[in-house]
């Protein structure tokens, strides 16, 4: 691995029309959509040897907070065979699931759907991990550097492709607050991040005291899950969280707009300053917690007083960590601040999960060898246009190649960025875009609700755009 393969013997013959960075909801939208189109050429990568979901929250019985109708291609193209309603049929699950009446499928059967769709779409590459994506001003492309990988993560080649466009869609990371840190990454400390909750649920369980910290969905689930395998009268569990409330989503019909295509292009269109504002106002219309689940803790901790006393459980919001150590080598303690009251004590635990969410993951590292050619906010966060295109320097984009960005386009498209119920949308939006076509003809209005005194016109992608040089014939790479 010292020295670069024989590229001359490795790129293709023609250039792909699109190359995928990363494998989750929002790519495998998008090469679920893009599976029809003939005429193009795409190839998705990811490093990880299969599709898997938030594995470490695949807890019996938690929801995804989306309807079903919300799954990867339907709001886009109801008749795509890569539906949910489809995978069912295939599975001969039709009838239970009409009789079940589940509006919102459990967490585990969402991810056995994206799997499902994951083995069968012939453009996707695990075990590919994506090094660098640089532009070639010689050939007017993108190239893409990769490494391929064993089961177990190791390198076995390398690998270079050429291609006219890439969408990044390498998610989220696990956020871990800076005093908490150290003991994450110490050994054999119980300070874990809930990505991992399942992995540790064992050892969790078999802690004498057990602290939560955050109080959005993923705090909610652990909590409760918890709670419910903890003897009645010795729970010993403290919940804590750094909103002034454990707050419910909000899920009113008119609430729900927000994530509507309508609200995300009137967002784009406002200004930077007003956009960061709304982002950190409008968290409880994606970080709070599920109606259904905060009736579930209620129930639960409810069914144990009815013996009379009270469960052995502090539920307190409005409190941040403000630092953290050990306590011997089997104890945490936590120093706590509260942010009403102003006051501070300590919190002495067996172990701690930090339900503490999840941040875009950096694109730094990939984007490295285009960073001459990026156009960046006031606060060094790359520009995103209407249509998901990173705002590059003419030099790229005159030639009629771009990068696309899905579910990092937090700053620029709003709350509904990481929303699974905007994915099918965004993806077609992408491909209307990319073919200079419209093999997904979109809806103008999808709200009831008017954003703003002037409304821009409701205009499909595809119809804005000028139509691009045809597609070349493509020869197969491989």
């Amino acid at each position: 691995m010292s020295a670069p393969p024989d590229h001359d013997q490795q790129e293709p013959e023609a250039p792909r029309d699109l190359v995928g960075v990363g494998i989750g909801p929002a790519n495998l939208s998008l090469a679920a959509l893009a599976h029809p189109l003939a005429e193009l050429d795409t190839v998705f990568y990811e490093r990880r040897p299969g599709f898997d979901w938030h594995p470490g929250l695949l807890i019996e019985g938690a929801t995804v907070q989306v309807p079903f109708l919300a799954d990867l291609v339907t709001l886009a193209d109801p008749g795509s065979p890569w539906s949910f309603l489809n995978y069912l049929r295939t599975h001969d699950r039709l009838f239970p699931f009409y009789f079940a009446e589940r509006f919102h499928i459990q967490r585990t059967e969402y991810e056995a759907y994206c799997r499902w769709v994951a083995e069968k779409l012939p453009a996707l590459r695990f075990g590919h991990q994506v090094d660098s994506v640089r532009w070639n001003p010689e050939r007017n492309l993108f190239e893409v550097d990769f490494t391929q990988l064993d089961d177990q993560g190791e390198a076995t080649a390398l690998g270079r492709t050429y291609t006219r466009n890439v969408v990044l869609g390498v998610g989220t990371e696990p956020h871990v607050p800076e005093p908490l840190k150290p003991l994450v990454e110490a050994p054999g400390v119980p300070v874990i991040h809930a990505t991992d909750y399942l992995r540790e649920r064992d050892r969790l369980l078999a802690a004498e005291h057990v602290t939560v910290v955050g109080a959005g969905q993923s705090g909610a689930e652990v909590f409760l899950d918890l709670l419910r395998h903890r003897p009645a009268g010795r729970e010993k569990l403290h919940w804590l969280g750094r909103t002034e409330a454990f707050a419910p989503m909000e899920y009113s019909k008119l609430g729900l707009e927000h994530f509507t295509p309508d609200y995300t292009r009137y967002f784009h269109a406002l200004n930077e300053p007003t956009r960061d504002r709304l982002v950190a106002a409008q968290w409880q219309l994606h970080k709070g917690i599920g109606a259904d689940t905060i009736a579930a803790i209620h129930d639960e901790l409810y069914r144990r007083t009815l013996d009379g006393g009270w469960p052995d459980t502090v539920l307190t919001p409005g409190v941040h960590v403000r630092t953290a150590g050990r306590l011997a080598t089997t104890k945490v303690e936590l120093h706590l601040e509260h942010s009403e009251q102003g006051t501070r004590s300590r919190l002495t635990t067996d172990a701690v999960v930090l339900a503490t969410g999840y941040h875009e993951r950096s694109l730094d590292h990939v984007l490295a060898g285009l960073d001459p050619y990026m156009r960046r906010d006031n606060r060094e966060r790359p520009r995103v246009d209407d249509k998901f295109r990173m705002i590059l320097d003419p030099s790229v984009t005159d030639s009629g190649c771009h990068v696309y960005v899905q579910n990092a386009e937090l700053h620029t498209h709003g709350v509904g960025a990481p929303d699974l119920g905007l994915a099918a949308w965004r993806s077609a939006t992408i491909l209307n875009t990319l073919t200079g076509k419209e093999p997904y003809p979109l809806p103008t209005r999808t709200a009831f609700t008017t954003f703003g005194l002037e409304p821009s016109p409701q205009i499909p992608a595809a119809r804005q755009e000028k139509t691009p040089t045809p597609l070349t014939p493509l020869v197969d790479a491989r």
